[in-house]
């Protein structure tokens, strides 16, 4: 299997007010990778915590998960990057094997599937709308996912590749739909879902999951990327 050395891997972390989330986060860092903590308007000092535990902080004024998630990926300089929640719901310690897949070249695209653990984990509301567009996922691309999580991990130039233009929460769907576009071989992996620390700005309430959803809806309807090719 391929081995993947220090400095080839960052982490986004989209974040908009999570002080409290932030230390459990950057401490399961994988060593060698690098954090790079996109900070979306935080109030809370969140940006002044992350530059203390040893993140590196991309400021991205414009509002919106998509806006935040380029932002990452644009600043990286790492051959794979990863993304993953910054409110203690997800361990970023679990890409390591993502990315090792990727790396030993089994697939393009690796996402976690969430695997609630925990009272409160994932809402009924949330697991509802996620279900609905793995559904129309499934027609769209005939990608037979159960999860559209937010745990994921590719190869940075790849993925730049993709030129990907949602800048709210039709992103990682948008990632998704025209990487299989492009031909990737994406691979879903159960990952366990925590509890998240705060209040979810997206799907924690059923207003909040049907504006994702409808976002979603919307990067649905988009014509086939012209984009070809794997990520190889």
């Amino acid at each position: 299997m391929a081995v993947v050395t220090e400095h080839t891997v960052d982490v986004v972390l989209p974040c908009l007010n999570e002080a409290e989330a932030l230390p459990w986060v950057l401490a399961r860092i994988p060593a060698g990778w690098r954090a790079l903590v996109v900070d979306n308007g935080s109030t809370d000092g969140s940006a002044d915590i992350a530059r203390a535990l040893g993140a590196t902080v991309v400021a991205e004024p414009r509002r919106g998960f998509g806006a935040a998630c380029h932002a990452g990926l644009l600043a990286s300089g790492a051959e794979y990057v990863c993304f993953c929640d910054c409110d203690a719901s997800l361990d970023p310690g679990l890409l390591t094997p993502f990315v090792r897949s990727v790396a030993a070249g089994e697939a393009d695209l690796v996402l976690g599937r969430r695997r609630p653990l925990g009272r409160g984990a994932w809402p009924l509301h949330a697991r509802a709308g996620n279900r609905a567009l793995s559904g129309m996922l499934r027609r769209r691309t005939g990608l037979r996912l159960r999860d559209l999580g937010p745990l994921r991990a590719a190869r940075r130039e790849a993925l730049v590749g993709l030129d990907l233009t949602d800048r709210r929460s039709g992103y990682p769907l948008q990632m998704v739909v025209r990487a299989s576009d492009a031909g990737w071989r994406v691979r879903e992996e159960d990952v366990p879902y925590l509890p998240r620390a705060g209040k979810s700005k997206v799907t924690g309430t059923w207003r909040g999951t049907w504006h994702a959803v409808r976002d979603m809806r919307a990067v649905l309807a988009e014509p086939a990327y012209p984009g070809a090719g794997g990520a190889r």
